[in-house]
């Protein structure tokens, strides 16, 4: 299953799941209190700040990871053509 199909219901996503997705794509975490902040290759949103407070994610959280998947596998589409 690939990462972003993980994704599709973001009310049904585990927070460990998307932090191991996070930790891929974006490399470890700087984390602040309970907060897990992820550097982008790009200035302002979508920005990558999770906060675990029970086992499944925020669905804001997923969405937000979604859309910067989606934005850094255009990035690196682009920069091949």
């Amino acid at each position: 299953m690939k990462d972003k199909d993980h994704l599709e219901n973001p009310r049904n996503v585990l927070f460990a799941d998307l932090l191991k997705i996070c930790k891929k794509y974006f490399g470890n975490p700087r984390i602040r209190g309970s907060h897990y902040i992820f550097k982008t290759p790009w200035k302002g949103d979508p920005r990558i700040n999770l906060q675990r407070v029970d086992k499944m994610a925020k669905f804001y959280q997923v969405r937000d990871v979604k859309k910067a998947i989606e934005k850094m596998e255009a990035k690196i589409n682009e920069e091949r053509h």
